[in-house]
């Protein structure tokens, strides 16, 4: 018989979600050890404000996805817990949305060609044509679907959901898609679109946001990175940044500041989520760095 020790070992990401009760990490533990695994990253949260229980783990075993989920079912069923299984590193399939501004999706881009970033990229699609070169570059097809109406707009979400079944998309990012999603959209995509805007202090809404923080002599410029829900810009909140400026900086300089920190920031929240680092809780998110 074959000692399962023997097999090569996959590095396995778990996390754990549960309500919270004594005896988790021991029973979770000893279900790792039946699996003949080795814990390498282990990190817990108590959340008291809704009693509950977060657990993310990454561990080397010689088994096989059907072994290792074997192994800790006993557990999953005593605890009902709600249990991600991944292997570490593996690209998650994702979809991206823009529309004119590029700054994101090139550092996207850039970054998961390089192999900074564990994210697999088989369509942008956009309501402008402007970003089809960039993604020609990196070698990603590109798809432009205009919405200049109720109608075209349905037309696209239909199709945003339709590359989600097409492509096996795990995560939709709207890196700077400059188009409201509707509540239905937004209930079908939940807790699976990301999505980055600024932030200023105090904040300024409308057109030219930039010079308006110019005018009111701003000193904060920062980005947020959020989970897309009904609440426009107002979804549980995965990454934020910000950057002191002074009344030397133009219109054009804060632009240009403002997209770095949105570009950092929306890279930030992917890189996470792709690593199975973020976990929701009610309307906030636990993110185990």
């Amino acid at each position: 018989m074959t000692d399962p020790s023997d097999a090569t070992p996959t590095h396995w990401t778990l996390t754990l979600v549960c309500d919270d009760q004594p005896g988790i990490v021991h029973a979770v533990s000893g279900a790792v050890v039946q699996a003949h695994g080795n814990i390498t990253e282990s990190q817990q949260f108590s959340s008291h404000d809704t009693n509950t229980f977060f657990m993310r783990l990454q561990v080397m075993a010689p088994v096989d996805r059907t072994t290792f989920e074997q192994a800790i079912a006993p557990v999953v069923e005593r605890y009902a817990m709600r249990v991600q299984l991944d292997v570490v590193g593996r690209p998650m399939r994702t979809l991206v949305l823009v529309s004119k501004a590029g700054h994101c999706l090139n550092d996207l881009l850039y970054r998961q060609r390089g192999g900074q970033l564990a994210i697999d990229v088989p369509l942008v699609l956009s309501n402008h044509t402007d970003l089809s070169e960039l993604a020609a570059f990196y070698s990603v097809p590109f798809e432009h679907r205009p919405v200049t109406d109720a109608d075209s707009k349905a037309a696209m979400e239909q199709r945003i959901l339709d590359a989600v079944q097409e492509h096996d998309i795990e995560l939709v990012v709207l890196a700077r898609y400059m188009q409201i999603l509707s509540p239905e959209l937004c209930a079908a995509l939940r807790g699976r679109a990301v999505n980055i805007h600024h932030s200023f202090l105090p904040g300024f809404k409308g057109a030219n946001p930039y010079r308006q923080a110019h005018a009111r002599g701003v000193k904060l410029i920062g980005a947020t990175a959020h989970f897309v829900t009904s609440d426009l810009d107002e979804g549980p909140i995965i990454e934020q940044n910000v950057v002191r400026v002074d009344h030397t900086k133009e219109p054009a300089e804060l632009v240009s500041i403002g997209q770095d920190e949105e570009s950092r920031t929306l890279t930030q929240a992917v890189r996470w989520i792709a690593e199975d680092r973020v976990l929701l809780d009610g309307a906030r998110t636990i993110i185990f760095k």
